[in-house]
């Protein structure tokens, strides 16, 4: 975005308290267009939703200016558990105890876990760890059964046969995988978990400002190099500021529902 905006664009993270902390920061920021969140649904909708902020408001504090794209979760499980599509998955999950991992708890990946459990009739046994990472070490070592994680993450290790993939929790087959059916497709319609990430900023901000960065981001994302990164990724679905907006009204009730409904807890 450098060229775009005639300026440096310096990346900070901040980690912690599910993607609380850099919301904060931002939420907190002079809205003048210096200062830009780049957030996820995990972050900018489910932790919220899970743990009211107290240096915020998740919907009053921010500006949307592009959904940048999204991702669908995949469904994994180690190869020495012997299944080969969700349908065996189901069965043998009715007649034995099984195990999936996870980010941790109220994490996306504990819910997806939660809605294949409430879509399939399962008791599947939650495993939290500390970040994905370990969780997918341990699926590797075969300690945890599944799990379900961000497409783009797993991918890698689906096709170098480390894991095999059942089920994108998604509407549409990719085109990266295209031999993985989707939970629409399977009869289970409801057990679908797609994670954006999309760009804000401060409430507040100019609406000329915001149509600047706005208009810079759709620039970005046609230049070859990051379409090609983002599509290697399978990320579709850009949306700009108004579309974003209602989307995001959308996604808050939908996920303070089913949350509630599925019983999920940040503890």
């Amino acid at each position: 975005m450098g060229p775009q905006l005639g300026a440096d664009v310096i990346v900070e993270d901040k980690g912690g308290a599910g993607g609380a902390i850099g919301s904060e920061t931002v939420a907190r920021a002079a809205p003048d267009g210096r200062t830009v969140l780049l957030a996820s649904l995990g972050s900018q909708v489910i932790s919220p939703t899970l743990r009211t902020p107290s240096g915020y408001d998740p919907v009053k504090s921010f500006d949307p200016v592009m959904l940048v794209g999204s991702v669908p979760s995949l469904l994994v499980v180690s190869p020495r558990l012997g299944v080969s599509s969700l349908n065996e998955l189901i069965a043998k999950a009715k007649n034995q105890t099984m195990t999936y991992g996870s980010a941790g708890p109220g994490t996306t990946m504990n819910i997806a876990g939660e809605l294949l459990n409430a879509g399939a009739g399962l008791k599947i046994s939650h495993v939290p760890y500390r970040g994905a990472a370990p969780a997918i070490n341990d699926l590797l070592g075969g300690h945890v059964d599944m799990l379900n994680a961000d497409f783009p993450v797993l991918l890698p290790l689906v096709q170098s046969n480390s894991v095999k993939a059942l089920a994108l929790f998604g509407a549409e087959r990719s085109p990266l995988l295209p031999d993985v059916p989707t939970t629409a497709e399977l009869g289970f319609p409801s057990v679908v978990m797609e994670n954006w990430y999309g760009v804000f900023l401060p409430a507040g901000t100019p609406p000329p400002v915001r149509e600047k960065l706005e208009k810079a981001l759709f620039a970005v994302l046609e230049v070859p190099s990051v379409k090609e990164r983002l599509a290697a990724n399978g990320m579709h679905g850009t949306l700009g500021s108004e579309a974003f907006k209602t989307r995001l009204t959308k996604e808050f009730a939908y996920w303070q529902d089913t949350i509630k409904k599925l019983g999920i807890t940040a503890e």
